[in-house]
């Protein structure tokens, strides 16, 4: 079993209008609703790639309600409730240029006793798990370093963990050391102070990440690990909104990685599930179709760490 940890959840609501004008009113085409938040858009592409997976993190109020209602029902919910609401993110899409514009709420505040409850559970399922990732930002009230704790809780289990975080739960997160951490270039530049993302990935490593893999956007992907430093690119620039691309990159190397495959073969998959997402309209789903074509497209170069 995969766990995935999402401690600031969201109902994620998609309006799509014709045009997108500040300063006007708007009729929208199409409302979707869909249970949010990095860690359970990742549970749903393992889902979808046959693995068996848990999603936890905090639920709360008549939204978090929504978000457990709209889980698929091949993940296993072990969200924990919470007092406080469950944030809502709304995305509003122009659907003549295809821009995004999100509003993130900040997510409910979290009292200690729910914190001491969470990380309680969480030491349980991490005895059952194959692998966690440690997903998104963190609601109020939980404590900055909290990504570094659970970090460290997985690796005393002998769990390898995956971290996808930012700011400074990414850098706390990096010197507990986990397996692995899947920054964006922005991200990653924000940690280490440098905009050239291959010494940008060895000074990460550095910090403690054992393994780096950063998004390169449509450019793919670079990897930096203790087996050797590898590129993954797509024979094209493949047309689309980003969102949810970062997720399923994340959920193609911990599949992978859960799975034993060679870092090339991680890497592959990683790259085609985030192209293939390019072509959906929501997050946590990718075209199978473009997928399954584009593993036999992705090119990776780079060399492996002589023994």
């Amino acid at each position: 079993m995969i766990l995935t940890v999402t401690l600031n959840t969201a109902l994620d609501i998609t309006y799509r209008v014709p045009a997108l004008r500040p300063h006007t009113a708007h009729r929208v085409t199409e409302v979707t609703e869909r249970a949010g938040g990095k860690g359970l858009n990742v549970a749903r592409v393992l889902a979808a790639l046959g693995h068996e997976v848990a999603v936890t993190g905090f639920a709360g109020g008549a939204t978090g309600r929504v978000v457990r209602e709209r889980l698929p029902m091949v993940i296993a919910d072990a969200l924990l409730p919470v007092s406080g609401a469950t944030r809502r993110t709304v995305a509003v899409v122009d659907t003549r240029t295809g821009d995004t514009t999100r509003l993130d709420e900040p997510g409910p505040l979290i009292t200690p006793a729910e914190w001491s409850a969470f990380q309680e559970a969480y030491e349980d399922l991490v005895a059952d798990a194959d692998a966690v990732a440690l997903c998104g930002t963190l609601p109020p009230g939980v404590p900055v370093g909290a990504y570094a704790g659970l970090v460290r809780k997985a690796r005393s289990a002998g769990v390898p963990v995956l971290l996808d975080t930012s700011g400074e739960p990414l850098r706390r997160g990096v010197a507990a050391r986990p397996d692995l951490v899947k920054p964006t270039a922005d991200e990653l530049a924000e940690l280490t102070g440098s905009h050239e993302p291959l010494r940008a990935t060895q000074d990460a490593r550095r910090r403690g990440a054992q393994s780096v893999v950063v998004s390169l956007g449509p450019d793919g992907l670079i990897a930096a690990t203790p087996e050797g430093r590898w590129r993954a690119t797509p024979p094209t620039r493949v047309p689309g909104h980003p969102t949810g691309a970062g997720d399923s990159v994340a959920a193609g190397l911990l599949s992978a990685l859960a799975e034993g495959l060679p870092w090339p073969a991680r890497l592959t998959r990683a790259a085609a599930l985030s192209a293939a997402t390019l072509h959906t309209p929501t997050t946590g789903d990718f075209d199978r179709t473009t997928y399954e074509d584009l593993l036999n497209h992705i090119t990776v170069t780079g060399e492996a760490t002589a023994a």
